[in-house]
């Protein structure tokens, strides 16, 4: 039994081809960077989703732990972007001071 399959158009081919061709650490800063947008979008929701946001930081703390030097030439801008996203959150989960 021989299944032929026809190879499909190069134009649909271009965003693997692209990503199978670009180096790993590019691909892992430019997923830790999106992820790190979301956590900011989900912290400027009104009201915060803390949670979701929380869930983000925790993934994106990991990574920066256990590979941030994966991460390529990037890396310390992408930990110091880490660190105003947690300070953001620790922001977001404070209750709101009164005034006196």
């Amino acid at each position: 039994f021989f299944l032929m399959i026809r190879r499909p158009p190069r134009s649909t081919l271009f965003p693997y081809t692209t990503l199978f061709r670009s180096p790993v650490t590019e691909i892992l800063g430019n997923h830790f960077f999106v992820l790190l947008q979301v956590a900011a979008l989900r912290l400027g929701d009104s009201p915060p989703r803390l949670e979701e946001a929380r869930v983000l930081i925790d993934v994106l703390t990991s990574m920066m732990d256990t590979g941030g030097d994966s991460l390529g030439e990037h890396a310390g801008l992408y930990r110091n972007a880490l660190s105003e996203v947690q300070q953001a959150f620790v922001r977001a989960s404070s209750p709101p001071s009164s005034a006196e």
